[in-house]
């Protein structure tokens, strides 16, 4: 059994819900001592840059920014779709701490050991 686990994002400001909802996935993943990713792809990489996230909080759950923060404390990686960021103009130099940005062969290899993947 695979000790990976695997969050996708597409959602931003465009669905804080969505964006929200993910990393209290991913905390609970992290917490349970899986090797967890979060995959920033399409509007999700705005994520990566300093300050975008500090808004964010949808009612009933811990602001976005709080999320991020100790998800990346818990050990986890947030990797940002390469393509996706340079198509949005983004800055390397605003990136968030345990941001990388990456190219879709990282994440296939991260899932092609059985990691599991859940997509929001």
């Amino acid at each position: 059994m695979s000790k990976r686990f695997c969050v996708s994002l597409t959602a931003a400001k465009n669905d804080t819900d969505k964006a929200t909802v993910a990393f209290v996935v991913a905390n609970a993943a992290a917490a349970s001592e899986q090797e967890t990713l979060v995959f920033l792809s399409t509007e999700a990489v705005r994520l990566c840059q300093q300050g975008y996230a500090q808004e964010i909080h949808e009612e009933g759950f811990a602001p976005l920014a709080e999320l991020m923060a100790s998800f990346v404390q818990a050990g986890g990686k947030i990797w940002v779709c390469s393509p996706c960021f340079k198509k949005r103009g983004l800055d390397e130099g605003q990136l968030i701490p345990g941001a990388t940005i990456v190219g879709g062969a990282s994440l296939v290899e991260f899932l092609s050991e059985g990691a599991p993947c859940v997509s929001y």
